[in-house]
């Protein structure tokens, strides 16, 4: 059974973390759609944004995920839990097949290997973020507690 942890102290912090992360996302998208106007929407031109490169159809994208980013970090509920969750593994699965064809025609988005890097830091500050912003009641919190306190207790555990 999975154990993720509900009402961690440190949500907060996790939830700050995923805005900042969203914010930068839409700064860098809307920057990147000033940078690429006018080029073709999947070129593959020498356009770098805040560190990263972009072309119109990526810096489209960004825009998009930073708002959905940006949504998930400011919704309260489960939701922005699992929206988080969601995100952080789409960012991995996103940066590691733009890896695998970063040398290619096929790199429609413009990846170079810094955005790879910092997709997949994203996607992994996005995924604890995900697991350590569940929200439950109190009472779940407590037992969840006492729980792990009476098993790291037991010797030979």
């Amino acid at each position: 059974m999975a154990h993720i942890p509900i009402n961690h102290p440190a949500r907060p912090v996790y939830r700050v973390l995923a805005g900042l992360i969203g914010l930068y996302i839409v700064i860098f998208g809307v920057f990147g759609l000033f940078e690429t106007a006018g080029e073709d929407f999947f070129s593959r031109g020498s356009h770098w944004v805040l560190g990263l490169r972009t072309n119109m159809a990526f810096a489209l994208v960004s825009v998009i995920f930073g708002l959905v980013v940006l949504f998930g970090a400011v919704h309260r509920g489960n939701f922005g839990h699992l929206m988080n969750l969601a995100i952080g593994v789409v960012f991995l699965v996103v940066a590691i097949a733009m890896m695998a064809v970063l040398q290619t025609e096929a790199n429609i988005l413009n990846f170079s290997m810094s955005t790879v890097i910092v997709s997949m830091l994203f996607g992994l500050v996005l995924l604890a973020t995900g697991l350590y912003d569940k929200v439950g009641p109190a009472e779940h919190a407590e037992e969840e507690r006492e729980m792990d306190t009476s098993t790291s207790a037991r010797p030979g555990r």
